[in-house]
């Protein structure tokens, strides 16, 4: 079977140019690159970009796609690249939530990484989930409430050229996501694609999202009650052992800036609650939290077509 053609459209934004380094870590060759016509015609490392038309997208020469642009975008383009045959991996909010379309973190829900159009999770969602997986798994959640400091690449690329220029008297925190008057909806997709991801659509889960003048990186400070008795160093021993889980001491942006694990540490009782635990943990937004998520679903995608063939 010769190699997949990946397509990365969005490539010329921050969470773009990610993925494209990332598939070259990974040895793939035969990637085409997209993005809008402004960026048409130039030069992304070793690829020129193409404009990502409808056209363009519904050709059928590429067989997986991975989306990297806005919600309006993906809601016009992505139909366009499955009728030409493709697999779409969307990173926007378009499909999450919609019942007929996986939402994957693969080490959470593999399994579900079928189908043509597959969703990849907020940025935030996908951290959090890998942590909480294991422990629903061990002792069952009850409940979970979570805080987020979450960096402005998280905005996009301008939001970084912002920052950038910005003198640091002027930096402070941030909502800048839509409010419904009660919560942001940044907030309300934490709790929602949580539940969808782990199965759970039950589960309490309360969110306030803040974003920081930071670069690269998002934090999250992570309360949980569990159904049954968990102490701090059983719950360290059963995160040491998880998948895309590292544990660290004092977790922080910076750390995992550049990094493929999600950092957890300051694990300790909350005497607030009975069977309470707290937490904290830190992730590279651009990478585990996006790009590299989408590709690890790339290669479930892929790994089976092989297989099927």
């Amino acid at each position: 079977m010769p190699e997949p053609t990946i397509g990365v459209v969005g490539a010329t934004g921050a969470v773009g140019t990610v993925a494209l380094a990332l598939l070259e870590r990974e040895g793939y060759e035969n990637v085409r690159v997209f993005a809008s016509a402004r960026s048409a015609g130039t030069k992304v490392g070793r690829f020129t970009v193409e404009e990502a038309t409808p056209e363009a997208l519904s050709r059928g020469d590429v067989d997986l796609f991975l989306f990297s642009v806005g919600t309006g975008a993906s809601r016009e383009l992505v139909p366009h690249a499955v009728a030409g045959g493709a697999v779409a991996v969307d990173k926007s909010s378009a499909y999450r939530l919609d019942p007929r379309y996986p939402l994957v973190v693969p080490e959470v829900n593999g399994n579900r990484a079928t189908g043509e159009i597959i969703a990849n999770p907020n940025c935030c969602t996908i951290p959090l989930t890998c942590v909480l997986k294991p422990l629903q798994d061990a002792v069952g959640l009850t409940r979970v409430r979570v805080a987020t400091y979450q960096s402005v690449s998280g905005a996009g690329a301008q939001s970084m050229e912002r920052l950038r220029s910005e003198p640091p008297a002027d930096h402070d925190l941030r909502m800048d996501w839509d409010f419904d008057g009660e919560e942001f909806d940044e907030e309300s997709k934490l709790r929602a694609e949580t539940q969808k991801i782990m199965e759970l659509p039950d589960l309490p889960i309360q969110a306030t999202c803040v974003r920081v003048p930071v670069m690269v990186g998002h934090a999250e400070a992570v309360w949980i009650e569990t159904e049954d008795e968990l102490t701090p160093d059983q719950a360290k021993a059963i995160l040491g052992a998880a998948p895309s889980v590292q544990l660290e001491e004092f977790p922080s942006p910076g750390k995992a800036a550049g990094g493929d694990d999600v950092l957890v540490g300051r694990i300790r009782r909350d005497p607030t609650v009975g069977r309470g635990l707290a937490l904290f943990l830190a992730c590279d937004n651009l990478r585990k939290g996006a790009a590299l998520n989408a590709i690890q679903i790339a290669r479930l995608v892929l790994a089976r077509q092989r297989v099927a063939a």
